[in-house]
């Protein structure tokens, strides 16, 4: 069934289009052009992002926290082991997902790590990445406590969803 959504979706949109009298063809070029200027303002963030992200595996900087944290993950109830994936998912949906993926090879999808990270990765976002993407073409500069409060409930999620994932 899945695979019928986008298409009756599509023929809806064109359908109300022609309903309307707009020029489908036209309204979708307009919108291109539109997104070519949304890219080229939001690159420089994300580029900034990545390249930070970048530096911050290289260098081994991931790994360092995760070990250092892991105490106190632990006091909280998520595997030490979980560390490194809770510390990177603000930044990298990619990285998080490399990280995912070892933990599953060592680990095993079905083991208690396992099925921990897989909660983490549903309840948890890229923060870093959404702020830069929705806040690069707004008015709204001063992200106040948007960043920090995005992180705290992120973190939370981590802690409930390994506290789920063991009650369960």
């Amino acid at each position: 069934m899945s695979n019928y959504i986008a298409p009756v979706v599509l023929i809806i949109v064109f359908a109300a289009g022609l309903i309307k009298k707009v020029n489908c063809y036209d309204a979708f070029v307009c919108g291109a052009k539109q997104s070519l200027s949304l890219c080229a303002d939001i690159f420089p963030f994300l580029a900034a992002m990545l390249t930070a992200i970048a530096l911050m595996r290289s260098g081994g900087i991931d790994k360092f926290l995760g070990d250092a944290l892991a105490p106190v993950f632990n006091l909280l109830g998520v595997p030490a082991e979980l560390s490194e994936l809770i510390i990177l998912r603000p930044f990298t949906g990619s990285g998080s997902i490399a990280i995912l993926n070892d933990i599953y090879a060592q680990y095993g999808v079905d083991s208690y790590v396992g099925r921990c990270a897989s909660v983490i990765m549903g309840v948890s976002e890229t923060v870093f990445y959404i702020a830069g993407v929705y806040f690069a073409k707004t008015e709204i500069k001063k992200l106040g406590c948007a960043i920090p409060v995005a992180l705290v409930c992120s973190f939370i999620g981590c802690i409930l969803a390994c506290l789920f994932c063991r009650i369960m």
